[in-house]
């Protein structure tokens, strides 16, 4: 039986090379991108980073282990002696090596795209939401609510928030007052759809739908579009014209009845800390707690 060519000694060193470089490049390229993320030590940074590069660097980090599977399909009977001589066979084994790793890509590509959104929804929900700390003074910062920020926005900032589906969060220091307002593209972050449970479901298209009498914006309505399944969905959102005074001068006048209650129960979620439990036997004693509760202080129930 004659020995493997030359050219076949040469073809099957090369596979077996450029197997090991594909692998170990695509394991160096997504180390190099966590290490990147790890390095940042701004969380709004940190942000914008994962929610702009991670995908790709993840889809180029698959690509080179699509390419190590091409090319170790073409290492398929390279022991075998009778496969000495360059035929048919070689050209076939070819075609299943460029098939093979043209799958593997395409599978990883459409886990990057409809699976991976919702962890990575998951992953930019935590570094938006971790606790900011004041440069200044290093005190631990608050994150104001949807009523509370406004009056730190200008009106141009409003009108983002309200109709071009900006979102700014609004941190403030309540020791020195200090603010610190960070804007996010609402648009790119995906909602998570009702149909196929993926995090897909981005807006296509927004309308006024209502306006006062000055016209100025009432009421929109936002046209989401899954782009997995192609559920449609439009919801419409009323735009409010208070200001933080009004918030600050409003009191509530509805008189609650407590006779027949007997517990109350409280259940917080956290980003970072999973769900808690907390249970009291009044009403008075909830509202207590929840004004003197910190997250980082409390233990686990």
């Amino acid at each position: 039986m004659n020995e493997l060519s030359p050219f076949l000694q040469a073809w099957y060193i090369t596979m077996k090379a450029g197997a090991i470089i594909a692998v170990a490049l695509g394991i160096l390229i997504f180390l190099v991108h966590n290490l990147r993320v790890a390095l940042i030590q701004d969380f709004k940074a940190k942000y914008d980073y994962i929610n702009t590069h991670e995908v790709q660097w993840y889809k180029w980090s698959f690509y080179c282990f699509g390419a190590a599977i091409g090319l170790l399909i073409n290492l398929y009977g390279s022991g075998e002696r009778v496969l000495n001589v360059v035929g048919v066979w070689f050209f076939v084994r070819i075609f299943f090596g460029v098939a093979g790793a043209t799958l593997v890509s395409y599978v990883a590509k459409l886990i990057l795209q409809y699976y991976y959104p919702t962890k990575l929804h998951e992953k930019l929900k935590k570094w938006r939401y971790m606790p900011r700390v004041n440069p200044k003074t290093g005190n631990r910062m608050r994150l104001l609510a949807e009523d509370e920020e406004d009056v730190h926005l200008d009106e141009g900032a409003k009108s983002e928030e309200s109709i071009f589906s900006i979102d700014y969060d609004v941190w403030i220091d309540d020791k020195t007052g200090d603010v610190q307002i960070e804007k996010y593209q609402g648009h790119l972050t995906a909602l998570r759809c009702n149909n196929c449970g993926f995090y897909t479901m981005k807006v296509v298209m927004e309308e006024v739908s209502q306006r006062f009498e000055d016209g100025a914006p009432k009421e929109i309505i936002k046209h989401y579009k899954c782009e997995y399944c192609k559920n449609l969905r439009a919801t419409a959102f009323p735009i409010s014209r208070k200001e933080g005074d009004d918030f600050k001068k409003y009191k509530d006048s509805h008189k609650r009845n407590t006779r027949n209650i007997d517990a109350v129960r409280i259940e917080i979620h956290s980003v970072l800390s999973g769900k808690r439990y907390y249970e009291f036997s009044t009403i008075e004693q909830a509202q207590k707690f929840l004004e003197e509760f910190d997250l980082d202080k409390s233990p686990k129930p």
